[in-house]
């Protein structure tokens, strides 16, 4: 289960109670904020809170381009020119602190992102819920032979099967070692700090995640990416839903910047310019390596 009745509880208290504020809102968050949308099989995230919305991004920008600029840009047109020019410091004025349920090894490739303020569920201290990550079929894959951190095929049948069984069976044994060297029926038990050195990367862990909303475009932009590992991209996903709520105007100029533009290199632009003159030109006369052509010619052929 997600969240336990005590928790879903909490929530639905929280959210029978609002309070008038001065700040600036955003109506869209404010539909999100304590729920829990959920990811994976036990994994979840929610809005704890947030500041800022679009307004406050033009805010923020006009205050460092000086007085007059409203009379030129509109508000979106302005959002959509920082995106577009790469500005960053508007951005970060908007910020986001989520509650997220993950497997460790998510959690470990997520924690790269480093822009971000984090507080960790400490197994030291408690005890760690018997709550594994255990992926669907259709989500279990060979090695691919062409990328080193990608999946090929899908397994199926009798090896598909083979694998569930071991992640199943080795998740439950780890999990019922590590509460027998907790034990203290008759005797001291393992410290917890040394007891969870056994446990699985698949177990459950829990964050608040803090970020602001230039960082988090950047993690959107890699973790939300179709090559991104599926079980980070179901969490990007989710919470891009929530910030396309939020700040609607940044994040629509971030879909159509980042999440769907694409960054030329100078060679790039100098074979594009070739062809339009008419030319015919090759990956040998490009000055691009075999990798640099093969993703040039996946989007102009």
């Amino acid at each position: 289960m997600p969240l336990t009745p005590e928790q879903l509880a909490e929530i639905d208290a929280l959210r029978a109670t609002p309070r008038p504020t001065l700040r600036a809102v955003s109506e869209g968050m404010e539909a999100h904020l304590y729920k829990a949308a959920p990811v994976l099989d036990h994994g979840f995230v929610r809005v704890i809170d947030y500041m800022g919305n679009d307004a406050a991004i033009v805010q923020a920008a006009r205050v460092s381009y000086g007085a007059g600029t409203k009379k030129v840009n509109d508000d979106s047109g302005l959002i959509r020119y920082l995106m577009r020019h790469w500005h960053s410091t508007p951005f970060e004025m908007c910020e986001l602190k989520l509650h997220v349920k993950l497997p460790i090894f998510v959690a470990r490739q997520w924690i790269r992102h480093r822009t971000a303020n984090v507080n960790e569920y400490s197994a030291r201290y408690s005890i760690m819920d018997r709550e594994f990550y255990i992926p669907e079929p259709q989500h279990l894959a060979a090695q691919s032979t062409v990328n080193n951190q990608g999946r090929g095929a899908v397994l199926e049948g009798a090896e598909a099967a083979r694998v569930l069984e071991i992640l199943k069976s080795d998740a439950a044994r780890t999990y019922d070692h590590y509460e027998e060297m907790l034990s203290q029926d008759g005797q001291q038990g393992l410290a917890r700090e040394l007891a969870r050195m056994n446990l699985p990367a698949n177990i459950y862990t829990q964050w608040y995640w803090k970020v602001d909303l230039h960082n988090l475009f950047h993690f959107l932009r890699l973790r939300a990416d179709p090559h991104a590992q599926y079980e980070i991209r179901v969490y990007a996903e989710a919470i891009a839903r929530m910030v396309a709520d939020w700040v609607p105007v940044a994040f629509g100029a971030f879909e159509d910047y980042r999440m769907g533009g694409i960054t030329l290199s100078g060679k790039a632009i100098a074979v594009l310019k070739r062809r339009l003159a008419g030319e015919t030109v090759t990956q040998e006369d490009s000055g691009m390596s075999k990798g640099e052509w093969r993703e040039f010619t996946e989007v102009w052929g």
